[in-house]
């Protein structure tokens, strides 16, 4: 391959560009997302371009993974990335405690139907998941955590179902046999015949 076309198809396709720039410098974007970051956690749910919240939930998910564990380490870490005291105490203490069960996948990007009048940039919504009270079913428990194994087990619910169902089959049959008048003799059980072998 010459060196034309090994630089054509670097322009080409996009092999080692996981990272949208957005358009800045690499301090402007890390600002960005930083200011993003305590504003999503401050205010639960922001409205932006769909660039920048997928960009903003690669930046934030490693960072409330990071606050799960409340030490002075990770606290540390995380004001490294968002240079916010209020930002910091809001998700060490009250999203900490709501997001302790769930593993990862913190937030959600809603795309809105409209787009922005000057550039027509597709907008969403990004919100963290626990905060959203339209998709949670209030009536519906939280299911206890359970461990799947490959084997085909049965569940403690379905064990304690099929006790109660064997209990049942057991009461209805000593009651068959109480109404029985005379029991039934059985024939005595044959022998089967033993094969001799010739010596």
């Amino acid at each position: 391959m010459s060196f034309d076309t090994k630089l054509l198809t670097h322009q080409i396709m996009r092999h080692g560009k996981k990272v949208n720039h957005l358009g800045r410098k690499t301090a402007h974007r890390h600002a960005l997302l930083s200011n993003m970051a305590s504003s999503l956690i401050l205010n639960k749910r922001i409205t932006t371009t769909v660039a920048k919240a997928k960009a903003l939930r690669k930046y934030v998910e490693p960072l409330l993974t990071k606050a799960k564990s409340d030490t002075t380490h990770s606290r540390r870490t995380v004001f490294s990335y968002l240079q916010n005291k209020e930002s910091i105490k809001t998700l060490f203490g009250e999203i900490a405690s709501k997001i302790s069960d769930r593993p990862g996948g913190y937030t959600r990007i809603i795309k809105l139907g409209d787009v922005r009048a000057g550039d027509n940039a597709e907008m969403c919504l990004i919100e963290l998941v626990d905060y959203n009270t339209l998709y949670t079913k209030d009536g519906v428990a939280k299911k206890a955590k359970t461990r799947r194994s490959r084997r085909g087990g049965k569940k403690a619910g379905d064990a304690a179902e099929t006790e109660t169902t064997e209990e049942a089959q057991v009461v209805e049959t000593k009651a068959e046999k109480k109404t029985k008048k005379a029991p039934e003799k059985k024939a005595p059980a044959k022998k089967a015949p033993v094969k001799k072998t010739k010596k």
